[in-house]
């Protein structure tokens, strides 16, 4: 088979190709966005709200533990596969997004909480640095008076 006839069915193929994408696409509309809202967002607003709120920003707590997070994407790709949408996709994306600016927005992002150490770590990190800049401040002023006689 010579180059050019390939290249000739393969554009003829490229229309094929180019339906059956934006029928996949159309799936991807507003039935997939309904659909993840109702049935895995729905789920996942319960989870969470059983989970005590100043446990959500746990990685351990809403991920390892309770597989509240992993249940969601679970959910969110099972969908797709139901509608016939492809996984992940722009919708997705914004689902997951919103879902985030909701409920993690206040986490840091290693997902642990910011709190700030306790005394016993956070005062020798003060104390130190205050310390060594007097001594230091006190060994230059000791040295310009000691230096003074000296030529």
């Amino acid at each position: 088979v010579s180059p050019v006839v390939s290249f000739l069915s393969l554009i003829r193929l490229f229309p094929v190709s180019a339906v059956s994408q934006c029928v996949s696409t159309l799936a991807c509309g507003p039935q997939y966005e309904l659909a993840i809202d109702q049935f895995c967002l729905a789920k996942f607003r319960l989870d969470m709200q059983e989970l005590d709120q100043k446990h959500w920003c746990s990685w351990e707590d809403t991920v390892e533990k309770s597989r509240i997070y992993g249940e969601l994407t679970n959910c969110t790709f099972l969908v797709a596969l139901k509608v016939g949408c492809f996984w992940p996709n722009r919708l997705v994306d914004e689902f997951f997004i919103r879902v985030h600016r909701h409920y993690f927005h206040d986490c840091s992002l290693s997902g642990r909480l910011l709190r700030d150490p306790p005394n016993g770590i956070l005062g020798p990190f003060i104390a130190v640095p205050v310390l060594v800049t007097l001594l230091m401040t006190a060994l230059v002023v000791w040295r310009s008076k000691r230096s003074e006689g000296i030529v």
